[in-house]
C-alpha cells in the first residue's frame, strides 16, 4: 500500500450518500439509499414493485457518462473507464494519473484497473455508469486508489433554481415518505383510536394486529399513529430508546411508550413551532436535545434548543442559537452528542454546549486557509468538515477530530480538491464515504485513531446503505443499513432483483473477509454488533413479515439466524414505512417514520413494536 494520502478527498460528488442541494446524489458503491422528500398524500402501499431490469444506475449525482469502451473485467487495462487520477494523489485504482491529494503519479494498489462496479453504460441519475476517460480515479487521497461503489438510483430535482440530490432506493422506497395505514377504526367523534400522543379510546393493539398471528411469529407488542401534520407534510426526526421507554419526535411533539405495552410513560411535550433537528445520540444518562424553529415565516431558524430527559419527560435548559459571522445562519442546524458535549452546526461553524447544563464550551470557526466548519458527527468522537477556499484555486474539503471539552483539534486530514466528504459510516473507527462530482468517482475509506489514511474499500460491489435525503447541510450521519466493529464493516449490497448480501470488510485492508445473502427475497441491512454478532433487519414483502438476524461475525459459517418472524397479516403494515428508523434494542424491534405527509385521509403510521 502506498503511504496515506497528504489531503483526504473532499466530500460530496457521484453517488455521495449527501443529500445536498448542488451536490449530486448518492448512491453508487457504498452509497446510502436516499428516500425522496414526500411528494404528496401517498396512496395505500401498492405490492412491491419488480426490481428495475438492466445494470445497476448510478448513484446520488451521477450524470450520465457517455459510453466508453471498457476493458474486460473490472480490473480491465487504463484504457478503462477509470484509467484516470485517484484521490490520493497517485494513480488510483483506475489508472497511473495523480490523484486528488496531488502525489506523484504512481500506481495504485489496484494498478492501471478501472473502477470497480461501474458498468460500460453511460447513466447519471440512472444508474452507476461508468465516467468518460480522463474523469478521474475514485481515491480521494492521493496516492490511494479509489473507490467505486455500488449503485443507487439518482434523481435531480431542481427547487427555487437549486439542484437538489434525491435518491430512491430498493423496493421500500417505492414512496418517497411515510405512507398512512389503511386503518378505518377511527372513534366516532374523527380522532384516531389509538394516536401519537398516547390519547385515544383504543389499547396498545386497537386493530388487534396479532389476531392472524401464526406458531413462530413474533408479536406485535404496540403500534402507535402519528399526530396530525400539515399538508404540505413535517418531519419526524429521531428515535430513542431506553430500557424502559421508546421516545418518538414528530410535527411539534415528543411522545414517549412504554417499550413492553406501549402505554404512555409521560405526557407529550409540544413545541410552539415545528422540530427542525434532533441529536441522533441520547447521552449516557438519557438526555437529548431537540431544536424547533422560530416562527412560521420563510424566514424562520433553527434556533430553539430544549434539552429533554427520555425517562421522565421533564424539560430542562433551554436556549436560542444566535447567528454566526455574516452568511452563517442557523436556518438549518445539525446536532450531535459527544460524551457531555451538545455539538450544534450552523452553515459555517459549530457551537459546543454542555448537554447537562446548557452552558456554553467552546466555537469552532473560520480557521486556516478559509476553512468554515460545515458539518459535524458525533457520538464516541466528535468529527468535524471543513469546507475550505471554497472559491479559489487552493478549494479543498478537512476533516478533524476535536476534544470535545475543549474544542481542541487533535489531527487533520486534507481532502484533494473534488472530493466531499458525504458520510460517515461510522465514527470510531473512523469509516467515511467520499464523492467526486467532476470524476464522476465515489470512495470509502478508514482511518486510524490518529486520522492517518489506514484503507480503502478495494472491490467491485455495489453497495446500498439507506441514507435520508440532505438538502441544505450534509448530515454526516443519516445513514442506517451500516454496521461496524473494531475491525470490521458490514454494508449491504444493492440487489437489482431478488436477495442482496451483506459484506464484511476488513477494515486494515479494505479487503472482502465474508460475504452472506438475506434468507428472503428482500434485502437485508445491518444494524449493529452485539456480543460478536451482527444483527440485521430483514426488510418485509408486500405480504410478508420483516426478520431480525443474527449472523456470527467470526468462525466459517456466518449463516443467518432467526431471532424474530414477524407476522405476515401485518406485513402490509411493516412494508408500509417507506421512510423508516429501525433499531433492535433489549430483544425487541422498532420501526419508525421519519416523514409525515399530511394526508388527513387516513391515519399516518408513527411506531411499531415488535417482540416475543
Amino acid at each position: 500500500m502506498t503511504q496515506p494520502p497528504n489531503q483526504p478527498p473532499q466530500p460530496g460528488g457521484f453517488g455521495a450518500p449527501q443529500d445536498q442541494p448542488q451536490q449530486p446524489p448518492q448512491g453508487g458503491f457504498g452509497a446510502p439509499q436516499t428516500p425522496p422528500p414526500p411528494q404528496g398524500p401517498p396512496q395505500t402501499p401498492p405490492p412491491p414493485q419488480a426490481p428495475p431490469s438492466g445494470a445497476p444506475q448510478p448513484g446520488y449525482g451521477y450524470p450520465q457518462a457517455p459510453q466508453t469502451p471498457q476493458q474486460p473485467g473490472p480490473y480491465g487495462q487504463p484504457s478503462g473507464p477509470y484509467s484516470q487520477p485517484g484521490p490520493y494523489g497517485q494513480p488510483g485504482a483506475y489508472g497511473q494519473q495523480p490523484g486528488p491529494y496531488g502525489q506523484p503519479q504512481q500506481p495504485g494498489p489496484y494498478g492501471q484497473q478501472p473502477g470497480y462496479g461501474y458498468p460500460p453504460q453511460p447513466q447519471y441519475p440512472g444508474g452507476p455508469g461508468t465516467p468518460p476517460p480522463g474523469s478521474g480515479s475514485r481515491n480521494p487521497f492521493k496516492g490511494k486508489p479509489a473507490l467505486v461503489i455500488g449503485a443507487v438510483v439518482a434523481a435531480l430535482v431542481v427547487i427555487g433554481g437549486t439542484v437538489f440530490a434525491v435518491t430512491s432506493g430498493g423496493d421500500d422506497d417505492k414512496k418517497p415518505v411515510a405512507e398512512k395505514s389503511d386503518d378505518s377504526k377511527a372513534s366516532a367523534s374523527g380522532n384516531p383510536v389509538n394516536p401519537g400522543d398516547g390519547s385515544g379510546d383504543g389499547d396498545s393493539d386497537p386493530e388487534n394486529l396479532n389476531e392472524g398471528r401464526q406458531a413462530g411469529e413474533s408479536k406485535v407488542l404496540w403500534y402507535k399513529e402519528a399526530p396530525d401534520a400539515p399538508g404540505s407534510g413535517a418531519d419526524a426526526p429521531g428515535m430513542w430508546i431506553t430500557d424502559k421507554t421508546a421516545v418518538k419526535a414528530a410535527y411539534k411533539q415528543v411522545v414517549a411508550y412504554n417499550v413492553g405495552d406501549g402505554n404512555p410513560t409521560w405526557d407529550p411535550i409540544t413545541f410552539p413551532q415545528k422540530i427542525c433537528a434532533v441529536t441522533p445520540q441520547q447521552s449516557g444518562d438519557g438526555k437529548v436535545v431537540v431544536a424547533y424553529e422560530s416562527g412560521t415565516s420563510d424566514r424562520a431558524k433553527c434556533n430553539q434548543l430544549q434539552q429533554i430527559d427520555l425517562n421522565t419527560g421533564k424539560k430542562g435548559w433551554s436556549d436560542e442559537l444566535a447567528d454566526g459571522a455574516l452568511f452563517d445562519s442557523a436556518i438549518t442546524i445539525e446536532m450531535s452528542i459527544t460524551g457531555k458535549t451538545l455539538m450544534v452546526g450552523r452553515s459555517q461553524s459549530g457551537v459546543a454546549f454542555n448537554v447537562d447544563s446548557g452552558k456554553k464550551l467552546f466555537d469552532k470557526k473560520k480557521y486556516g486557509d478559509s476553512c468554515f466548519p460545515t458539518a459535524f458527527a458525533g457520538g464516541s468522537k466528535l468529527i468535524s468538515v471543513a469546507s475550505c477556499d471554497a472559491t479559489g484555486s487552493n478549494e479543498h474539503d478537512e476533516m478533524q477530530e476535536l476534544d470535545p471539552t475543549t474544542g481542541k483539534v487533535k489531527w487533520t486530514q486534507k481532502f484533494d480538491k473534488g472530493w466531499t466528504v458525504a458520510r460517515t459510516y461510522s465514527v470510531d473507527p473512523l469509516v467515511v464515504y467520499s464523492t467526486n462530482e467532476d470524476k464522476k468517482a465515489w470512495n470509502i475509506s478508514t482511518f486510524t485513531d490518529g486520522g492517518k489514511f489506514r484503507s480503502q474499500v478495494g472491490f467491485d460491489e455495489d453497495f446500498g446503505p439507506e441514507c435520508g435525503w440532505a438538502i441544505l447541510d450534509r448530515d454526516l450521519q443519516g445513514c442506517k443499513g451500516v454496521a461496524t466493529d473494531s475491525t470490521t464493516l458490514y454494508l449491504p449490497t444493492e440487489a437489482t432483483s431478488g436477495a442482496n448480501e451483506v459484506v464484511a470488510i476488513n477494515l486494515a485492508t479494505g479487503k472482502e473477509k465474508w460475504r452472506v445473502k438475506s434468507p428472503a427475497d428482500e434485502s437485508m441491512l445491518p444494524m449493529k454488533v452485539e456480543g460478536g454478532k451482527l444483527i440485521a433487519y430483514v426488510q418485509p414483502s408486500y405480504d410478508a413479515g420483516g426478520q431480525v438476524v443474527s449472523i456470527a461475525t467470526g468462525g466459517s459459517s456466518h449463516k443467518p439466524v432467526k431471532l424474530l418472524q414477524n407476522p405476515a397479516s401485518t406485513a402490509e403494515i411493516e412494508n408500509g414505512f417507506y421512510s423508516k428508523d429501525f433499531d433492535w434494542v433489549d430483544g425487541r424491534f422498532y420501526l419508525s417514520t421519519t416523514r409525515l405527509t399530511g394526508n388527513d385521509e387516513t391515519k399516518e403510521k408513527l411506531m411499531l413494536a415488535y417482540g416475543k
